[in-house]
């Protein structure tokens, strides 16, 4: 059963309201670590090189947002958390092989990740580029089997699966990082700038929320209400990522600040400025926030605080 009873939402509602964010994002990011731990089948026989450079990334810590997107969304339609869980995990598999891919030599080239040596630095970059394609893979492994688990119909769950391949793949977010490979040559204008954000970045956000709501069986109207918020948080979001290469503290970013400016790179400050840039965070997150409240969920409060939230981080 993927949905609580009426008693059981309202109580459930009511938790949510009662718990502050921090409490929430810490909470849901410990059991998506404990199903990150439990992904690979205790009987399969893996390399044990391999498996320690997908832990190694996998466990690395960053902020979880794809996962906790995957249950805010759907407890926001009163679905089920365990159902939700697995399919979290899944996408921060997706996430963090392509973060494995950006830092190897022959795209960014980056020695440190959240604080740590990159991959590549300590595995190698062929086994570095195997656990980038293993964690790939096994995402689509990990979505099956949990529906499988929890009951998700058929139809759901295929969704899902085309989903995630759509939005991870070559018109989504690699499409993106070519985009923005590409974008070294040389920005000409705004537009393809947003392209790259919204690909390289928001999709895998935008599906996040999508996957949630589908878990938890949500209607047309309150999908495309899930994309709305999705589409704009995730440019929000990587604008102010561009915000922070400039101003923000080293420490809590856990990388250098200023890489933008000496790999030459065109970001939303370059373009518009620094304050228009932050006017424009606040501005999407307004948009995110009405996509939220005109898509009839049953408790839209997590959600909110996610947007308000992301507007104001410094890391």
């Amino acid at each position: 059963m993927n949905r609580f009873e009426p008693k059981q939402a309202a109580e459930f509602a009511g938790d949510l309201q009662r718990q502050p964010l921090s409490e929430y994002i810490t909470e849901i990011s410990g059991l998506v670590v404990k199903e990150l731990e439990a992904a690979l089948p205790e009987h399969w026989k893996v390399p044990g090189n391999l498996k320690d450079a997908m832990n190694y990334s996998l466990q690395a810590g960053g902020k979880r947002l794809r996962p906790l997107l995957v249950v805010a969304a759907c407890e926001a339609l009163g679905g089920s958390r365990e159902a939700a869980l697995p399919v979290a995990a899944a996408i921060e598999m997706v996430h963090t092989y392509s973060l494995i891919h950006d830092d190897l030599p022959a795209m960014d080239n980056d020695d440190y990740r959240r604080g740590k040596l990159t991959n590549h630095k300590v595995f190698g970059e062929a086994t570095a580029i195997l656990a980038g394609d293993a964690l790939l893979t096994h995402a689509f492994f990990s979505v099956v089997q949990s529906s499988r688990r929890h009951g998700i119909s058929a139809d759901r769950a295929l969704s899902v699966v085309e989903d995630l391949a759509e939005m991870a793949g070559p018109r989504g977010m690699v499409g993106g990082q070519i985009a923005d490979m590409e974008g070294e040559q040389g920005l000409t204008d705004l537009q393809q700038l947003q392209y790259i954000h919204q690909h390289k970045t928001g999709d895998l956000i935008i599906f996040s929320l999508v996957a949630g709501g589908r878990i938890a069986g949500a209607d047309s109207r309150q999908l495309e209400a899930l994309r709305d918020f999705g589409t704009h948080i995730g440019l929000a979001f990587q604008i102010q990522d561009d915000i922070l290469d400039l101003v923000g503290d080293e420490g809590k970013l856990g990388k250098k600040t200023g890489s933008d400016v000496k790999q030459q790179k065109v970001t939303y400050p370059y373009f518009i400025g620094l304050d228009a840039s932050r006017e424009e965070v606040r501005r999407l997150t307004e948009a995110a926030r009405n996509a939220v409240l005109e898509g009839g969920f049953q408790d839209s409060t997590r959600l909110m605080d996610i947007a308000e939230y992301l507007m104001k981080r410094d890391h």
